[in-house]
C-alpha cells in the first residue's frame, strides 16, 4: 500500500438543523478542528422564515488542526446527523464531545457505514 492509500474512509458528513447563528457556530468550531468543504466565509443562511433549514458539511478527521478544540457555547440545542466509516464517525464523535455536551437520539449502521443521530448543547 502506499503513502497515499487510505486503509478507512476518513471524511464525515454533518447536516445541521438549529438556528443559523447556532449552525454557524458549530460549523466555525468543526472547522478549527479538521479540513472542510465549507470556507470560513460560508455563513449559513435562512431562506426561508417559517421552514426548517438544514445546513451540510463534510470533514476529513484525517486532517487533524490543533491539538485542542475549545467547547462552544451555543444559544440553544442543535441537532446533528453525522454519517461515515465506523472509523471517521468515532475520531468525529470524539471531537464533538470536547466541544458540546453530545445525547445520542439514534444511530443506524451498516456494513460499511455509521449514521449517528445527536443532539449538541453548550458544555
Amino acid at each position: 500500500m502506499n503513502d497515499t492509500a487510505r486503509s478507512h474512509p476518513e471524511n464525515v458528513t454533518v447536516e445541521i438543523s438549529g438556528s443559523k447563528e447556532d449552525a454557524r457556530l458549530v460549523f466555525d468550531a468543526l472547522r478549527t478542528c479538521f479540513a472542510s468543504d465549507r470556507g470560513p466565509d460560508e455563513i449559513p443562511q435562512q431562506l426561508h422564515e417559517i421552514r426548517p433549514m438544514v445546513w451540510l458539511g463534510t470533514y476529513d478527521v484525517a486532517d487533524v488542526r490543533g491539538q485542542g478544540c475549545p467547547p462552544v457555547h451555543l444559544g440553544a440545542s442543535v441537532q446533528a446527523d453525522v454519517q461515515g466509516g465506523y472509523w471517521a464517525v468515532d475520531r468525529f464523535r470524539h471531537t464533538l464531545d470536547s466541544l458540546f455536551t453530545v445525547e445520542e437520539t439514534c444511530t443506524a449502521s451498516g456494513d460499511q457505514e455509521r449514521d449517528l443521530h445527536l443532539r449538541l448543547e453548550s458544555r
